[in-house]
């Protein structure tokens, strides 16, 4: 499983990885069939609230999971981004 955190335009510190890889292996324990996951963080005018963006797409044998949120925290939007690829997840499992 390969999971690649890019930051963008910031560095990202150990605790924000570590929180980000936790919430996405709890995602992959629902589906074996996802390959491998790209998360972006970004950080969208500094001087607003608001402002921090999670985006994260999932490959799988299956397809493709992608959601993207945004707000005052990277870890609220990170848990935002995580329920709506789970929706997304179970939704797709029970087809």
């Amino acid at each position: 499983m390969n999971i690649q955190i890019q930051a963008i335009h910031f560095a990202a510190d150990q605790q924000l990885k570590g929180f980000i890889n936790k919430k996405v292996e709890k995602l992959i324990s629902i589906d074996d069939s996802i390959i491998s996951a790209d998360v972006y963080l970004k950080v969208d005018k500094p001087e607003s609230h608001d402002n921090k963006i999670v985006e994260i797409k999932l490959q799988s044998a299956d397809g493709e999971f992608f959601a993207k949120k945004q707000s005052n925290s990277f870890e609220e939007s990170a848990d935002l981004v995580s329920h709506a690829l789970r929706k997304q997840i179970l939704k797709h499992k029970d087809k």
